[in-house]
């Protein structure tokens, strides 16, 4: 355990270029802070303590505007840069070296049970404002300019930049 807070504390260091240490990092990074505080609330969650795990999320969230779901399936060397506003529905599959910055929604399409949040697989890059919507994927290695929403899937490898592309 107390490897993966490290690795977790080297990642934002190696994905934030404004980082200077582990302290600071430890300190004063609400997008560390929140993803700490998902995968306990997710340990709980797993545990069948559901109503305890959504009361410590949902304290998460007051303390650092960032909502991730308990129920959310989350990688390793997931980072948040500068998180406000960032939300992650409880279907939501997140995979390995992931990295969103502010104001990025997970989020779903329709109330129906199932699978209703995006997958987004491993190295992908999501950037501010952007809106990843339904049951739908995001391939391997595909970066996401800002303020983007996307309801389709997206091959792997791919760059979507804002002013050229919009899907829905």
């Amino acid at each position: 355990m107390i490897s993966r807070l490290l690795e977790d504390l080297d990642n934002a260091l190696v994905k934030d270029p404004a980082a200077r240490n582990r302290l600071e990092v430890l300190l004063a990074y609400p997008g560390l802070h929140a993803v700490w505080g998902y995968r306990a609330a997710n340990y709980l969650w797993r545990h069948n303590l559901k109503l305890i795990a959504r009361i410590f999320s949902n304290w998460i969230r007051a303390t650092t505007g960032i909502e991730i779901h308990p129920a959310a399936t989350i990688g390793r060397r997931f980072f948040i840069d500068h998180g406000m506003g960032v939300v992650i529905g409880a279907t939501a599959i997140v995979g390995d070296d992931v990295m969103l910055y502010h104001d990025v929604t997970l989020g779903a399409r329709t109330y129906v049970l199932g699978k209703r949040h995006p997958t987004i697989e491993n190295n992908v890059v999501i950037g501010a404002g952007a809106r990843v919507i339904g049951d739908i994927t995001i391939g391997h290695g595909a970066r996401i300019s800002a303020n983007v929403v996307i309801t389709k899937d997206i091959p792997a490898q791919s760059t979507l930049e804002s002013s050229e592309f919009f899907v829905i």
